[in-house]
């Protein structure tokens, strides 16, 4: 039995909370899986895991050697890049989650750049708006936008997304233009929801000293970035959207720029990794990139509200 790979497999289960999506996320058969899990057992002489048909439970004495496995593989980590960091670069599988505007519009773009500096990482770049458990799903890092819930993960700050109101012109020449967000709920507005929660986001203005929420009426709802950009485009409402997704469509005409004198609050963005993991040389470089990409993008930077590409032209 290979005791590195067995507790590997055993800190995976355990992270994923089953065998089927351990195997999964190591890419390795479900039965290989469930052997050497066994075969650790058998030679430790306890019991690490509770199985039911349900579920798969640590028990106590498996918490305790679950914690001590952590410190190990990453201690072997820690001491396979020291010897390799000055002759070879970060290599193998990298499991990324981000959002789907995000992917398309700053990270893929950029990625000839990354494999050019990093050829030997795989990258493997899940794009969705729905949030993931980076842990049970056996995601390395993830990019996100807002306020995090999740203390359990080690976020590091790499921007700041802005939003401003829009709408097409055949939106406007149908149904007027907005004067002040009070009168939204004369208007139709495409809102976004969220795919974890189901709640639809209300839209927030300021204006000085005066905040105003708004639960925007409309005849359409959806929790996927890209669609709502073509549902706007398409003239089934007002949006409120990231500015850098915006300036294109601002600067061709296909979009107008609504209640110019009040702004959105603006959302942190950051790269999140779990802190129970060791930081290995894939992810610290993606992480370092993807830290310099945010930094010199002027859409992402703290700024004056409302200033698009569009005004800065």
């Amino acid at each position: 039995m290979n005791k590195l790979l067995a507790m590997e497999v055993f800190v995976q289960v355990v992270d994923a909370g089953g065998f089927t999506r351990a195997a999964e996320n190591m890419q390795l058969p479900k039965a290989t899986v469930s052997t050497l899990v066994q075969a650790l057992e058998r030679s430790l002489s306890v019991a690490l895991l509770h199985r039911t048909t349900r579920q798969v439970t640590v028990t106590s004495d498996g918490a305790a050697y679950y914690e001590r496995c952590l410190r190990i593989l990453s201690d072997v980590r820690e001491a396979e890049e020291s010897l390799s960091r000055n002759r070879a670069t970060p290599s193998g599988r990298l499991r990324v989650d981000v959002a789907t505007g995000v992917a398309n519009d700053i990270i893929i773009p950029a990625l000839p750049g990354f494999f050019e500096r990093y050829p030997d990482i795989t990258l493997e770049l899940g794009c969705g708006d729905r949030p993931v458990d980076l842990i049970e799903e056996g995601v390395d890092c993830a990019i996100r936008g807002g306020v995090l819930p999740d203390s359990s993960l080690i976020a590091r700050r790499v921007g700041v997304l802005h939003f401003v109101t829009c709408a097409s012109p055949g939106y406007l020449a149908k149904y007027g233009r907005p004067a002040h967000p009070d009168e939204l709920a004369r208007h139709r507005c495409v809102n976004y929801f969220s795919s974890k929660t189901g709640k639809i986001h209300n839209w927030d203005f300021s204006r000085g000293e005066e905040q105003i929420q708004v639960a925007a009426p409309s005849c359409l709802a959806v929790n996927d970035s890209t669609a709502y950009i073509s549902a706007g485009l398409a003239g089934l409402g007002m949006m409120q959207m990231p500015s850098y997704a915006a300036d294109a469509y601002l600067q061709s005409g296909a979009l107008e720029l609504l209640l110019e004198d009040w702004h959105s609050a603006p959302l942190p963005v950051n790269v999140v990794y779990p802190q129970n993991r060791h930081l290995s040389a894939k992810v610290r470089v993606f992480v370092e990139w993807v830290a310099d990409l945010f930094m010199t993008h002027r859409g992402f930077q703290i700024k004056a509200p409302h200033q698009t590409a569009l005004e800065k032209a």
